[in-house]
């Protein structure tokens, strides 16, 4: 395979993984705002989605104040922020188009179709005025996208890229997620254990479309050491970053049998595995889980700049 195919095919995943976390994000956002809090009161919230999504700075610089319309309209439809989801709609077609015979025609209706309808002036209407219904719509199109693919294409070294994408974005989203927390939290620790600490964690599964998979496991113990083991730890957490570093390792150990070689990146995604694999709740929280949660995303940065200089990407 040609490597800006690979590249293209990489991105394409990636950025539609990453439409769907933004949505993720802004959910989080609005449920953790219908809650009272101290300090800024729901402002805090919504400053919190902007500094977990890297997005922060950005949007100061606009000079815009801060409120749900601002930042979901900035993370939603803004030009200059590339991680918007109208952008990321964008990038992900625009790759598509790149490489338009190595992905088949229901993965470009699918895409293309979504990237109309968010056009629409309807749906700059519907985010204002529906801001949980525009986020379903959102989940539903990299839902589409997902299942087009896993339906209709074929399990070659394209295949692998794609996955290699969506895992990566995926996991990073994750952390992301739970940083959230994190940043809530920052102004007023003693908020922690208290009702309000509790429905915020509870917003972190409802965000990772997990509260009935969790429940499966752990039944009614909504405790914060539970939820962050479910979505870091437990394998079998379909967005945990173990069980997304697990796809990883498995994506690029497919890559090296077909092209018959292993490079620094399939170590550097074997060690960052073992650190999941082998993981301690204790630890990390006795270590601090924003500092756990910031090595991981360093972690997730090195393997994306380690993947394109192996399989030789021209960068996005």
């Amino acid at each position: 395979m040609l490597s800006r195919t690979a590249e293209n095919l990489f991105w394409l995943s990636r950025y539609v993984e990453r439409a769907e976390n933004m949505a993720r994000l802004l959910e989080m956002g609005y449920r953790m705002a219908l809650m009272p809090a101290a300090g800024d009161g729901n402002r805090s919230e919504w400053r919190s989605v902007l500094s977990a999504a890297g997005c922060a700075e950005g949007f100061d610089s606009d000079n815009t104040e801060l409120s749900q319309a601002t930042v979901s309209d900035y993370l939603i439809f803004n030009r200059d922020n590339p991680s918007s989801i109208l952008n990321c709609f964008e990038y992900a077609r625009a790759n598509a188009r790149a490489m338009r015979t190595a992905i088949t025609q229901e993965m470009w209706e699918a895409l293309n179709g979504a990237l109309m309808e968010l056009r629409k002036t309807s749906m700059r209407n519907l985010a204002k005025t529906n801001l949980p219904g525009f986020i379903d719509w959102v989940k539903s199109q990299g839902a589409l996208f997902r299942g087009a693919t896993d339906s209709t294409i074929l399990r070659n070294d394209g295949f692998d890229f794609i996955r290699l994408g969506t895992f990566l974005e995926r996991a990073d989203n994750t952390a992301r997620l739970l940083d959230v927390k994190y940043y809530v939290l920052l102004p007023e620790t003693s908020m922690v254990g208290d009702g309000v600490d509790n429905y915020q964690w509870t917003t972190v599964l409802r965000a990772a479309s997990s509260m009935r998979a969790f429940h499966w496991v752990y039944r009614d113990d909504y405790s914060p050491w539970r939820i962050a083991h479910f979505l870091i730890l437990n394998p079998f957490s379909p967005r945990s970053l173990a069980h997304c570093m697990e796809n990883i390792t498995t994506h690029l150990e497919r890559l090296a049998r077909q092209y018959g070689q292993r490079q620094a990146v399939h170590s550097l995604a074997v060690d960052t595995y073992s650190i999941l694999n082998h993981g301690d709740m204790d630890e990390i929280f006795s270590h601090g889980l924003h500092e756990f949660l910031s090595d991981c995303l360093q972690r997730y940065r090195a393997l994306s700049e380690a993947i394109a200089e192996t399989y030789y990407f021209g960068g996005q």
